[in-house]
């Protein structure tokens, strides 16, 4: 069970939200939370919940709402967490573990960061600290002065923790995050000095001394007219450094060009200089600009880093990285170019996709964005609105001015983005439909999409390049094991990691789980993981790591067939060897050619079979193991219609 106080109140069972009523009981129950474990008096209550004179009958309002926030709590479960809500005499106790309130989780972790001393471990520790909120603390509270106060401290916690962050990011060099970070911030506190200077600082070190100093002058107006004062120390202590740092430069001597950046501006951010010197630009040449001229970039001057942090032990997919890499520096149709990254489940569309990425990411240096569409996760895919929402704040859009329909959002995005260098990588898409409303129009804006379908309908009219993933052959797969497992131990039995990768179907999701089971066991040798992997009772169970698996990665493609589609497919899996033309599988199916050949290739677009010659389809061993032992459960689930299937890994599984 979860409290939540860092956005709208709410708990959270197993089950799901619970039920909490009107605003005064959701008020009774955010004061006990802000206060566990703590005997809260009656008439503290009654002060909090009515900011004019309390009627005759307060008392029993608030009585009644605890008697019912008592209830809600026992029908969740409550006393299976160790929680209690107690009456003592004429005050209230909320008895809980402390770590159920997301607050408090909040404030342990935002202590246990250290920006200045160790920033590496305080930005994962601060990031998951800031993705606790949801919205504005104590949201569907009443409006009296005591949870002003209350949502007011919490939102300075917030803030001081987005500083924090922002100073590791700061530490470790990433000043382009720092400044994205503090942007969206300043927007919405204008007022906060030390956020202003912060902001400040964070441009000037990325080169945007402009920007740095409009953002001085725009607060001290504002001060001014709003407050009567002139501004504090620490803005005023940046704005001079800011200042002498520039009358430094100016009497310096030129430095000389940048290696490989022709023409490139002498003080220009060292950051864009490394990166352009490293990966080249998807647009270098585009109009004559040179590779080491200044960045387009919108009004916020945000440069958003989303990316997933690179894929461990990548190896091979030179052949794919080029075809990307070809596809997406295509400045010739002066089109913003999209490629399609499309595979079987576990083939590693997106450890592909976000390596290119990474390579490439000095490209781009107006920002790289990422979101996980869930097309083939766990639950509902992402709505294209809740994907713009997020995009355009990390553009620097300010919350409130995000538009609610996906219509308007696109829209705003497209303009956003119109003249940026900006990186798109959408993953795990489940159809065309989804992706196309968070397609950047700007021709120096690139999208990379990763989806178990082909998506012909982005090819046919967004003219996306397509560019597949297949399994890997002998050699890479055995090289993957060694770069999990160390050379020497694959080295010791080459002929068994051999038989691994080909047990393994070649899929690396398939080939890491091995080599996980292998590292658990270092007393194993190659070849008595091969010999219980022929086993193919086993085999998929033993291709499982907790969350991760070929298992659940089949489960998700199953779970978005059709009943009929599922029903064919496990009729391929019981067929001898695994091969089938249209008339045999109609004729097993006991469906009409014409309904098969369709159906056949659906599960072709998804890569469940492939149509290895013309009308001469083939199963994997893995598909077919799994469409043999689940594959009946897919297929009544199918036939619920919701589409949907518990359990599995999101877009991880590739």
């Amino acid at each position: 069970m979860e409290f939540s106080l860092l956005g709208p109140i709410s708990v959270t069972s197993g089950s799901g939200e619970l039920p909490l009523g009107p605003a005064k009981r959701r008020s009774v129950l955010a004061l006990l939370l802000l206060q566990p474990n703590t005997t809260v008096p009656l008439e503290q209550l009654i002060d909090s919940l009515w900011e004019d004179e309390p009627p005759e009958h307060a008392r029993t309002v608030v009585q009644g709402h605890v008697s019912r926030l008592r209830a809600t709590l026992a029908a969740g479960g409550a006393e299976a967490y160790g929680i209690e809500l107690a009456t003592h005499g004429s005050a209230y106790l909320l008895r809980l573990p402390e770590e159920l309130i997301d607050a408090h989780r909040f404030g342990e972790l935002v202590a246990l960061a250290r920006p200045e001393a160790a920033p590496g471990d305080a930005v994962p520790l601060l990031r998951e600290a800031l993705g606790l909120w949801r919205g504005p603390a104590l949201t569907g509270t009443v409006t009296s002065p005591p949870f002003a106060a209350a949502a007011h401290a919490l939102e300075e916690r917030r803030l001081s923790a987005v500083e924090a962050l922002a100073r590791a990011y700061g530490a470790l060099g990433e000043q382009e995050q720092a400044a994205a970070l503090l942007y969206s911030a300043a927007v919405n506190h204008p007022l906060r000095e030390g956020l202003i200077a912060a902001l400040m600082r964070a441009l000037f070190r990325t080169g945007r001394q402009s920007d740095a100093l409009e953002w001085y002058h725009r607060t001290r107006r504002l001060l001014s007219e709003e407050l009567g004062v002139d501004p504090g120390e620490r803005l005023r202590a940046a704005y001079e450094e800011i200042l002498r740092a520039e009358a430094t430069d100016r009497g310096r001597k030129p430095a000389e060009p940048a290696r490989g950046g022709k023409g490139a501006p002498a003080d220009e951010p060292a950051f864009h200089v490394k990166h352009r010197s490293d990966a080249p630009s998807a647009d270098e040449g585009r109009s004559g600009t040179a590779t080491g001229a200044e960045p387009v970039r919108g009004k916020a001057g945000t440069a958003p880093r989303l990316l997933p942090r690179p894929p461990a032990r990548f190896l091979g997919r030179e052949g794919q990285l080029n075809a990307l890499t070809e596809a997406l520096a295509d400045r010739t149709t002066g089109e913003s170019p999209l490629a399609v990254v499309a595979g079987p489940a576990g083939v590693g569309k997106t450890a592909c996709a976000v390596q290119w990425a990474h390579l490439h990411a000095g490209a781009f240096p107006d920002g790289q964005l990422f979101a996980d569409l869930r097309g083939f996760g766990e639950g509902d895919e992402a709505a294209p609105a809740e994907v713009l929402r997020d995009f355009l704040q990390a553009l620097g859009t300010p919350p409130e001015r995000v538009p609610n329909s996906a219509q308007a959002a696109s829209a705003l995005f497209r303009s956003l983005v119109a003249d940026r260098r900006l990186l798109v990588v959408l993953d795990n898409a489940r159809s065309s439909a989804q992706v196309r409303p968070l397609l950047p129009g700007g021709p120096h804006c690139a999208t990379v999409v990763t989806s178990r379908s082909r998506l012909d309908g982005l090819v046919a009219t967004d003219c996306a390049r397509p560019v597949g993933l297949q399994a890997l052959g002998h050699e890479e797969g055995v090289a993957l094991l060694g770069a999990m497992l160390g050379s020497e131990r694959v080295a010791e039995d080459p002929a068994a990691a051999r038989e691994l990768v080909d047990l393994c179907d070649g899929l690396p999701l398939a080939l890491r789980a091995a080599a996980a089971q292998l590292t658990a066991r270092p007393r194993w040798r190659l070849a008595r993981l091969a010999s219980a992997l022929r086993d193919e009772r086993r085999r998929l169970a033993l291709l499982s790591a907790e969350d991760t698996g070929i298992a659940a990665a089949l489960r998700m493609s199953v779970a978005r067939l059709s009943a009929d589609d599922a029903r064919l497919l496990r009729t391929l899996a019981n067929s001898p060897d695994g091969h089938l033309n249209a008339s045999a599988a109609a004729a097993l199916a006991g469906y009409d050619q014409e309904r098969t050949q369709d159906a056949l290739e659906r599960l072709a677009d998804m890569h469940l079979v492939d149509e290895e010659a013309t009308d001469v389809y083939t199963i994997s061993t893995l598909t077919q193991l799994f469409a043999r032992d689940e594959g009946g459960d897919g297929a009544r689930r199918g036939e619920s219609g919701d589409g949907t299937e518990p359990g599995g890994p999101g877009g991880g599984a590739g």
